[in-house]
């Protein structure tokens, strides 16, 4: 399919995804200065009357069903061949089906992520809706100082609760749909929905979705389950929607109680590590992934939190939903031109593959020292954004001196941050490199975050 310049007021950048059903692209709101996502309705679709009226039917439930955890409706309209489109907020922070592509979650953030989706889908109850299709695609994250904001989104098959007793077509998507949902003709009601999410939970606590009959408690996958979550997600996923929690509600009581009796130790927005990851564009590290764990020294900022390289050099305090990958072990200072050889550096970012790219909506962070980034060592070669406007420099504190720090503007929201200076007393300079996608600018928190060390 083409890219088209433009879908009513709004300049389109890229495609974010397909389905079957709908195309959704990422769009610039130039008069607002916003990124928006922008889901128009198939061709090939646009003219059975039953689709086209789920679709128009998804922007009056988010209209309705209005809440902070639902994705929300900004403006509909009609291309001019006539296919509907809504227009809704970009969720820069991908979505939770991104996320288990790279296993399992901890613990807390799993049951945190849960606790999220059940009061999105509380809210939808009490409007008298049944979402339907609740999935680990359909979850959003939208990046905030704290930590990452659900967002649960895709109401094409939702339904009025007051007509569940009656549905003619059997939908939803297995492994994460109850088993009454297979039935055409059989009755639903909120439990369905708390079916599915308990299925989403399943997931993200053993890095699989549920199948098979009877499905195998979570702790078979995950012996270091605690008992209180295990029995939590057993019954959430029971065939007989009566055994399981009555509401969500319900299930948000008992979320919470599990997440309270955890071990203290395991502390909100705690670093994973995954496999499988590819080196950002805008900064080629010659990085491979440490399995070293993550510092506990405290963050600089109340609920930051702080990782480090595996050589002990570098630390630095990140916004938890930054710390959902790192690369550790060290960098090439090659790639600024300087002379090439291994040196301490880090990468954090919710994902690794994407967050150097302008286009996309990934935050993250990059930091490498070397002993040649020093007064009288050779000037480094810093990237140029190509994508992006240079911005004019500011002057910040870095550690201990002013320091120029240089700017870049990609698009409608994201932007770089970069800074060299050196560490006279230790003999090497370092380099940092920051991503942010909207929100309030951090970068002077984030350098006043960084520590060092000497490095042999």
């Amino acid at each position: 399919m083409p890219v088209p310049d433009k879908i009513g007021r709004y300049r389109i950048v890229r495609r974010i995804g397909a389905g079957a059903f709908a195309t959704v692209w990422l769009g610039a709101d130039d008069a607002l200065d916003a990124s928006v996502a922008i889901k128009v309705l198939a061709d090939n679709w646009s003219y059975h009357a039953d689709l086209r009226m789920r679709f128009e039917q998804e922007a009056r439930i988010m209209r309705r069903a209005d809440s902070s955890l639902l994705v929300r409706v900004l403006d509909i309209g009609e291309l001019p061949d006539g296919r509907p489109y809504l227009v809704m907020p970009y969720a820069a922070g991908g979505t939770l089906a991104d996320r288990l592509a790279a296993g399992p979650l901890p613990v807390r953030e799993a049951l945190r992520v849960a606790t999220d989706i059940a009061g999105a889908v509380a809210v939808l109850h009490e409007a008298g809706v049944l979402h339907r299709d609740l999935k680990p695609s359909n979850v959003l994250f939208q990046p905030a100082a704290d930590h990452d904001r659900v967002l649960v989104a895709d109401l094409g098959l939702a339904k009025a609760l007051a007509n569940a007793s009656g549905f003619t077509i059997a939908a939803g998507t297995p492994g994460y749909m109850a088993p009454e949902q297979a039935t055409i003709g059989g009755g639903l009601d909120a439990r369905a929905d708390v079916y599915a999410i308990g299925a989403i939970l399943y997931h993200m606590l053993t890095g699989r979705p549920p199948a098979g009959r009877p499905i195998p408690r979570p702790s078979r996958l995950r012996p270091d389950l605690p008992s209180t979550v295990d029995d939590l997600v057993r019954r959430a996923l029971q065939p007989e929607p009566r055994q399981r929690w009555a509401s969500a509600e319900a299930l948000i009581e008992a979320l919470r109680r599990a997440t309270a009796s955890l071990e203290p130790a395991e502390r909100p927005g705690r670093l994973r590590r995954r496999l499988g990851l590819t080196a950002g564009a805008a900064v080629a590290l010659a990085a491979v992934l440490s399995t070293a764990a993550a510092s506990a020294e405290l963050p600089a900022r109340s609920g930051w939190v702080r990782v480090r390289d595996a050589s002990g050099t570098l630390s630095v305090a990140v916004p938890p939903g930054w710390a959902g990958q790192l690369r550790d072990a060290g960098w090439d200072p090659a790639v600024l031109r300087l002379p090439a050889g291994r040196a301490p550096g880090l990468v954090v970012a919710p994902d690794l593959a994407t967050w150097s790219d302008p286009a996309g909506g990934t935050p993250g962070l990059f930091v490498g020292a070397s002993r040649d980034l020093v007064a009288g060592g050779p000037a480094p070669a810093l990237p140029d954004h190509d994508a992006c406007a240079r911005q004019p420099d500011r002057t910040l504190l870095v550690n201990g001196a002013p320091t120029a720090v240089r700017r870049w503007a990609c698009g409608a929201s994201a932007s770089f941050s970069e800074v060299v200076f050196a560490v006279a007393p230790r003999g090497f300079g370092v380099y940092v490199q920051i991503k942010q996608v909207g929100g309030a600018d951090l970068t002077k928190e984030l350098l006043a975050g960084l520590r060092l060390s000497d490095y042999s």
